[in-house]
């Protein structure tokens, strides 16, 4: 559990996992660097999103608050935002322990440089609370999502819509 936001542990244990799982690959995009984006606190928990060099990804850490649960299996665990329901599969990583994580762009050529990456990944966390502006969270404050009408998907969370 996490009682501050975790952002550091996130860049030091993808960083790992790049240099570990990921050197030599052509995953990879040369131009980019793991990133973790506007980590903030949602629902007793740590939402933010990961740029990679090789994806683009949501992630959500256990905080002090609310109850956390992690999908049995390679099921997914599917979250409510204002946008709709977001599949979150279960992971553990030394470094971070257990956390859900919700792949949105597996392949990072789209993007040229870091800043653009990073924009994309702010833009996804935005389209989250698509149709409730009120429930968007503020750093280190707890906000409360409701179920939305229809899923979102990839494209329109990245504004490709």
């Amino acid at each position: 559990m996490w009682h501050d936001a975790p952002t550091q542990a996130i860049e030091r244990t993808y960083t790992r996992i790049q240099r570990e799982r990921f050197a030599g690959t052509p995953l990879q995009h040369p131009g980019l660097r793991v990133q973790a984006v506007d980590v903030q606190r949602w629902q007793g928990h740590w939402l933010g999103a990961l740029v990679t060099p090789w994806c683009l990804s949501l992630l959500l850490l256990p905080g002090p608050g609310g109850n956390w649960r992690m999908p049995a299996g390679n099921a997914r665990l599917a979250l409510h935002f204002p946008v709709g329901a977001i599949g979150f599969l279960g992971n553990d990583e030394a470094g971070l322990g257990p956390y859900l994580s919700a792949a949105l762009l597996p392949d990072m050529r789209a993007f040229a440089a870091q800043h653009q990456a990073v924009r994309a990944a702010r833009d996804a966390l935005g389209a989250l609370w698509d149709g409730a502006p009120a429930a968007a969270p503020q750093p280190a404050t707890a906000a409360r999502a409701t179920a939305g009408a229809a899923a979102p998907t990839r494209r329109r969370l990245l504004g490709l819509r």
